[in-house]
């Protein structure tokens, strides 16, 4: 991710300051401006706005009383709970807020140097891959006297209704905020990877292991200073109806604690060490909470003893925040968004990711090999003219975090447009050999495949073996317009890289020393009734796929004399008379035995349909066949 930060419209804060102070004024905003553009756009609010400053709000206002807390926020009479829920999850990760909110005891009141208050302040967000300064005055929306927005319970308190001040200016006004993602306002607290979780349609509440390893993971995702919230689907006539157990529904809810929590009283707890899963959240209203099992006044507390209850922090109070047990949590909540706050850092305690960030683009263009927005993979006549990025597997296995997102387009919502594009990828294996832009989709298997959705981000984790891979970032419909940022995290190194070049380039020597003439595509799938090599009899065999003096070799497979290789290449050849080999070798500890090999010629007039053909040795037959596929064109961009 980009470390340094961009002034928002150019907009640098110090100098801003210094002028407001040097002038002795306070700073109004130009570029938003308190009028009612930066309001609204087509729903006004309910009543009569006036514009004050915190000054004229309160005798003694701070940015902060007291610290800051998850419990400062309540939402105001626009509906972005999800904003306000990702503020309240924001207020528990000290290293997270302190950046969103920088020189934060720099910018807090000083009642002894009141001439150094310039009525300015600045957030920072991270969007789409970068840090960005955005600059407000001080100037907040009120009705009869009180905030109408984003306000603390404190009210000489003002970090919460300045933050939503710089979040409603990148968006274009406040009303842009009224409905959103809360996963999205945290990746734009904290650059982290956002991962939609749909409880309903995971059934996580009927499955006991599915629901053991969802809390397993969430616990981890917590204690690592992740960030998660939850909802509850409605019907647009639902949208914020309170059920009868305390939840609402359309609602944003902020998740403030994962614990495994003991149960028991006294020593005797611990001797016996039995633990139920719960989960806390907080309800941006400030108020109306689960009424449920382990609700703040039930009688499931009882069953834990004081000590862990005042670890707990347990109150009985309508504030807004409580527990359930994390099966009920599954049960009524239909969804929840997971950010994982990625580790990158060469030097940590927990498990360090490699990452790749690509920036790119669905642009048209009337050459089919420059398209670049061919939509899903259901249109497979434009499907392969998406961008395309490669990455290697170099492990035996290993786990791979894809997150696909696009630009917001809030701020496009005065405009009447702002809806996000239903986009999604496909991940294949290819060639192991495999650097140029695939064209065609011969053996190539598409391993998954996201949702298609229209939301911000779109997220994969996958469990892929050694190989080598190709992502196809991609709208649903072609000549769908948009920009999109890929980021890939890996366990170790993967190279990933983005394909450009849709063949061997012509060079200055290429008269001297060739040019391919054709490309051939090589699959061997497998080998059968190999000869034994081992006393156990077995075998532990490779294959070598060779062609003038280029090689790919597939990974070892152990005792086996019937082995699945599913192993490709791709070959640009500049000579046709020379002939293609597939060797079959048992791997050994002191020298490696050749198995026999078929001797393939790379015709353009070859079938084109698999064959499974004798192993031999310099004419001599050896014990087994192998099963291959093999294709081959004078057209370079035809594979």
């Amino acid at each position: 991710m980009v470390s340094s930060v961009k002034p928002y419209k150019k907009q640098h804060y110090a100098d801003l300051k210094n002028d407001c102070i040097r002038n002795k004024t306070l700073f109004e905003d130009p570029e938003f401006p308190a009028t009612n553009a930066s309001l609204y756009y087509n729903k006004p609010p309910p009543g009569r706005v006036k514009w004050k400053r915190p000054g004229e709000i309160s005798k003694k206002p701070h940015l902060f009383v007291e610290g800051i807390s998850s419990h400062d926020l309540n939402q105001g009479v626009v509906g972005n709970c999800w904003f306000v829920a990702a503020c309240s999850c924001l207020a528990l990760k000290p290293k997270l807020w302190q950046k969103v909110i920088p020189d934060w005891k720099e910018q807090e009141w000083d009642d002894k140097h009141p001439e150094n208050y310039a009525g300015i302040f600045h957030f920072q967000f991270w969007i789409f891959g970068e840090w960005i300064d955005v600059v407000v005055d001080d100037r907040l929306p009120t009705i009869n006297e009180e905030l109408i927005y984003c306000h603390s319970k404190d009210p000489n308190e003002f970090w919460s209704a300045l933050l939503e001040k710089a979040y409603a200016k990148l968006s274009g006004c406040y009303q842009s905020l009224e409905g959103g993602n809360t996963g999205d306002a945290v990746v734009d607290f904290s650059g982290a990877v956002s991962e939609a979780i749909s409880l309903e349609e995971g059934q996580f509440y009927k499955d006991q292991g599915k629901q053991d390893k969802l809390f397993d993971d969430l616990l981890k995702v917590y204690d690592r200073g992740g960030i998660i919230s939850c909802s509850i689907r409605a019907q647009p006539h639902e949208i914020e109806l309170k059920m009868i157990n305390g939840l609402v529904k359309g609602h944003a809810y902020s998740v403030t604690a994962v614990k495994r929590v003991r149960l028991g009283h006294g020593l005797l707890a611990y001797f016996k060490n039995e633990t139920i899963p719960l989960i806390r959240m907080r309800n941006p209203w400030g108020k109306t909470e689960w009424k449920g099992a382990w609700s703040d006044s039930s009688e499931e507390w009882a069953k834990v003893g004081d000590t862990e209850r005042h670890k707990l922090g347990i109150t009985v109070e309508d504030d807004g925040e409580f527990w359930m047990s994390f099966t009920d949590w599954c049960k009524f909540f239909t969804d929840a968004d997971v950010c994982r706050v990625i580790n990158t850092s060469l030097i940590s305690v927990h498990k360090t990711w490699n990452e790749y960030v690509h920036f790119g683009s669905w642009s048209k263009n009337a050459d089919p090999l420059l398209n670049r927005c061919g939509g899903c993979a259901n249109h497979k006549r434009t499907f392969l003219q998406n961008p395309q990025y490669l990455f290697d597997v170099t492990k035996e296995t290993d786990e791979v975090l894809i997150s696909l997102q696009q630009r917001d387009m809030k701020i496009h919502r005065p405009q009447g447009h702002g809806e996000n594009l239903t986009i999604g990828f496909g991940i294949f294996k290819v060639e192991l050999n495999r650097k140029y832009r695939l064209h065609d989709i011969l053996t190539q298997k598409c391993v998954n495949t996201s949702t298609y959705i229209n939301a911000r981000t779109v997220f994969m984790r996958i469990s892929l073996t050694q190989g080598r891979y190709v992502i196809f970032p991609t709208t649903f419909q072609p000549v769908t317009l948009g920009d999109f940022m890929l980021r890939v995290f890996t366990d170790v190194e993967s190279g990933c890289r983005e394909l450009t070049v849709d063949k061997p380039q012509v060079k200055c020597w290429s008269s001297i020393i060739g040019y391919p003439q054709a490309v051939t595509h090589v699959y061997v799938h497998s080998a059968e009734g190999l000869q034994n090599q081992d006393r156990t009899g077995g075998a532990d065999p490779y294959v070598i796929i060779s062609c003038e003096g280029k090689s790919v070799k597939s990974t070892i497979h152990k005792d086996t004399l019937n082995p699945e290789f599913t192993t490709s290449g791709v070959f640009y050849r500049k000579k046709l008379s020379k002939p293609i080999t597939v060797q079959v070798w048992n791997s050994n500890a002191v020298k490696d035995e050749f198995m026999g090999q078929v001797v393939l010629s790379g015709s353009v007039n070859d079938p084109t349909e698999p064959q499974r053909l004798q192993l031999t040795d310099q004419g001599r037959q050896m014990p087994g066949t192998i099963g291959l596929r093999i294709v081959t064109s004078v057209q370079l961009t035809a594979i």
